[in-house]
């Protein structure tokens, strides 16, 4: 089993990366492989509705040129996703927004490949907005036919400099939990193949 992790964060060390950084270490704890790819800071397309993926139909989006479709492969390939996000005016960043739609649209036009998978939203945020940018990222494991896990308390953390989340004791409490009933439910789907 493997669980795929993107952080839409430009701070490849910021409070996101620290947030995905304690769920991977207690899923990979739980005998779960996981691999985190970072795509903030990166010059990414945002979706263009253009429909080809739904033409060509190669599992990938036709901007390919910015990474999103290697994460697009990796996501594919696991059997869970989880997307972190930083908050920006209330919702995702631009870099999370847009492999959420390009993934999404890709995903639908290639017979749902994102089916059945486990997903899960991690947030940062300073003070507020944060509902928000989880229900975004949710929204993508919603129409895509997955089953999105939750934890004891929304799946955030609150802080603004880097490594402030760690400060945030029920935030981290949150992705230890997150992370514990994502492998429990991996294990269960898994094992009625």
């Amino acid at each position: 089993m493997k669980v795929v992790a993107i952080n839409g964060s430009l701070r490849k060390e910021g409070n996101t990366a620290a947030m995905l950084k304690e769920l991977t270490s207690k899923l990979e704890a739980e005998g779960i492989e996981t691999e985190t790819i970072n795509i903030g800071g990166k010059k990414v397309h945002g979706c263009t509705a253009c429909m080809k993926c739904f033409e060509n139909k190669n599992s990938k989006c036709v901007f390919d040129d910015d990474g999103i479709n290697d994460c697009i492969a990796k996501m594919k390939e696991a059997d869970g996703i989880v997307i972190g996000s930083p908050t920006y005016f209330a919702d995702v960043n631009t870099e999370t927004k847009a492999l959420i739609d390009r993934a999404g649209f890709v995903s639908i036009a290639n017979d749902q490949f994102f089916s059945r998978k486990v997903g899960a939203a991690v947030v940062a945020v300073r003070r507020a907005g944060a509902v928000r940018a989880y229900d975004t990222i949710n929204h993508l494991f919603g129409i895509t036919n997955m089953f999105t896990v939750g934890s004891t308390y929304w799946n955030l953390g609150i802080g603004l400099n880097p490594g402030d989340v760690k400060d945030d004791a029920e935030g981290m409490q949150t992705m230890y939990n997150l992370a514990s009933n994502m492998a429990w439910l991996l294990k269960k789907i898994n094992s009625d193949k």
